[in-house]
């Protein structure tokens, strides 16, 4: 079984066309967990048009923050393989597919992307490229290249993925972090998705990447890589005392 985790708020505007994109790749027994954050367009009535068991909504939320709507989603994930999903790409035929069979031997899969406008025009036909995408943990502590909107998993990373931590600023780092001290992570460099993003896009203007956080000051930065490795130390020590416990 698959779960797709999607975060909505205010998305009317390019939410159709990603869960139809999502739907046709899907089974039957699998479902579109969509975690909704208040909004208060027509996001909702759009959800519900579809009237598909497929679906499952999740609403009335009030956490004002992307992170901990993701959270949300995830914790009513029932599949063995989670993709994270954002409200306003567009996932283009075999993505399921090629991820799932890449995850036969993974634990965590990042897919390459067509970076797109807000009017669906190419701006970037490499994500990987453009943003220097490789493994390697402390290079991504040092420049994130974990699309989460790009990335899939099994059940291992989601429980130790959750619950998130507080203080971190975008969930796909945690994870992407995670994954690579406790599992096996593939860069499958297909370009398997649309990826947006546009003024109303929240990841094009706030992540651990280059110059999305060059409004902060290099103290601010430095110390929010601390937190996040310290985190991930926690739960890595965690993880381990628990394993060690049940053998």
């Amino acid at each position: 079984m698959i779960s797709v985790c999607m975060t909505t708020f205010n998305g009317e505007r390019f939410l159709k066309e990603q869960i139809d994109s999502i739907l046709l790749q899907l089974n039957p027994h699998d479902e579109l967990i969509i975690s909704d954050d208040s909004s208060d367009d027509n996001t909702i009535e759009i959800i519900k048009s579809y009237n598909d068991s497929r679906i499952r909504l999740l609403e009335n939320n009030h956490f004002n923050s992307p992170v901990f709507n993701m959270e949300n989603a995830l914790k009513h994930a029932g599949g063995n393989i989670i993709f994270l999903a954002d409200q306003d790409d567009v996932w283009l035929p075999g993505k399921v597919q090629r991820v799932t069979d890449s995850l036969q031997d993974n634990d965590l899969v990042i897919t390459n992307a067509i970076i797109i406008n807000d009017k669906g025009e190419t701006v970037h036909d490499s994500y990987f490229k453009w943003k220097g995408s490789t493994p390697g943990f402390w290079k991504n502590l040092k420049k994130n290249s974990y699309l989460g909107c790009a990335i899939a998993f099994n059940k291992k990373i989601l429980h130790a993925a959750l619950p998130f931590p507080e203080g971190i600023i975008m969930h796909d780092v945690w994870i992407g972090l995670l994954a690579e001290r406790i599992g096996k992570i593939k860069f499958l460099d297909e370009k398997l998705m649309l990826y947006r993003r546009h003024n109303d896009n929240f990841t094009a203007s706030i992540n651990l990447e280059d110059n999305n956080l060059s409004d902060f000051s290099l103290g601010h930065k430095l110390n929010y890589r601390r937190i996040l490795l310290d985190q991930i130390v926690k739960r890595v020590w965690t993880l381990k005392f628990l394993t060690n416990r049940e053998n």
